[in-house]
């Protein structure tokens, strides 16, 4: 049973960076042919997907976020990472991973989630 787990800081200064990774348990995140992905859930909004790296190593990224994201993995550790910078009070959101059969598909098709980690941008 695959498990993810999101951690990071809570709250962040606007124009900073901040890091969030993603731990997974259960199965390997270089197992064919599965891509990890980041979703996020501002205040009163939809979900967002961010990016994603997929089983190969290969990233993805949402043409929105691409200048401020990156996403990378640590494969001894099992795990992937996000790291968004130059962030501003509208980057306050949940920020889930999620594992899916691509990268950015549509919602229904992400079976596995992590339980989802909050992040306020505030001074």
């Amino acid at each position: 049973q695959v498990q993810l787990q999101e951690s990071g800081p809570g709250l962040v200064k606007p124009s900073q960076t901040f890091s969030l990774t993603c731990s997974v348990s259960g199965g390997s995140i270089t197992t064919n042919y599965f891509f990890w992905n980041w979703i996020r859930q501002a205040p009163g909004k939809g979900l967002e997907w961010m990016g994603a790296i997929g089983y190969s190593g290969r990233t993805y990224y949402s043409p929105s976020l691409k200048s401020r994201t990156s996403i990378s993995r640590d494969t001894a550790k099992n795990q992937f990472t996000l790291q968004l910078s130059s962030v501003t009070a509208e980057d306050t959101a949940v920020y889930y991973c999620a594992r899916a059969l691509g990268p950015g598909v549509g919602i229904p098709n992400y079976l596995k989630w992590g339980q989802g980690t909050q992040v306020a941008v505030s001074s």
